[in-house]
């Protein structure tokens, strides 16, 4: 039998007449990267990088010099000891029995407001007649302030509120020292105290103004507080 006006189809595996053989790319599409983007975009995102950085280093440092300033001067106050010594410049210590009993009265009372590991006190006398109660105690103190008014809470709680208690000047000792004014009896009674790192003591001037009972508190400090 003759083959013509007979037609082949065509396999499966030949492309069909007038069709172009399709390329598949091996690598049709890829992930952009930081090298794909604009430069300056780049540039500018290392920079803020460095800047965030930088701060983050910055505000860590000064973090580490501030704990290791606090904690020098934790060091250098701690080791503090207190006594009551006879005199103080015209200040003379009252021996009397009752003196004593009421010296040792505050110590019992302040060490059951703020936690002490040695109390010392006395009632001194002044040259025109007038009387000065001082009390007080050693220990680590991690927040002065913070036990210094709780101490003239005590004082509060036995002769009345102290008002108008504000900040004076400390001394060469440093820490806080603050006076204010309690009443007692009838009779205005100015309150000085201090405290530092290692230190605490509070004084009550009867019949004595703040101008002349700050200064005596700081009289008093440089005479019964001492540092290792």
């Amino acid at each position: 039998m003759s083959d013509r006006g007979q037609h082949t189809p065509p396999s499966a595996d030949s492309p069909a007449a007038g069709d172009e053989p399709i390329e598949i790319n091996e690598t049709p599409f890829r992930l952009a990267s930081e090298d794909d983007a604009d430069p300056s975009a780049a540039e500018n995102s290392r920079k803020v990088r460095k800047v965030v950085l930088g701060a983050l280093l910055v505000a860590s440092l000064a973090g580490v010099g501030t704990l290791g300033w606090f904690g020098l001067k934790v060091n250098s106050e701690r080791n503090t000891t207190l006594s009551a010594p006879p005199k103080i410049g015209s200040l003379t210590l009252n021996s009397s029995e009752d003196a004593t009993a009421t010296a040792d009265y505050l110590q019992g009372a302040l060490s059951a407001e703020v936690s002490m590991d040695k109390t010392v006190g006395g009632v001194y006398t002044t040259a025109d007649g007038k009387n000065v109660l001082f009390f007080g105690g050693t220990t680590l103190l991690w927040s002065p302030e913070k036990d210094l008014d709780i101490s003239f809470e005590l004082i509060s709680d036995e002769e009345g509120a102290v008002t108008g208690l504000h900040e004076v000047d400390a001394g060469d000792l440093g820490g806080v020292m603050k006076c204010g004014v309690t009443h007692s009896e009838g009779t205005d009674l100015t309150v000085c105290g201090w405290a530092d790192h290692g230190s605490l003591a509070l004084a009550m001037f009867p019949e004595q103004p703040e101008s002349t009972a700050a200064p005596l508190m700081q009289e008093i400090r440089k005479a019964t507080q001492t540092r290792d």
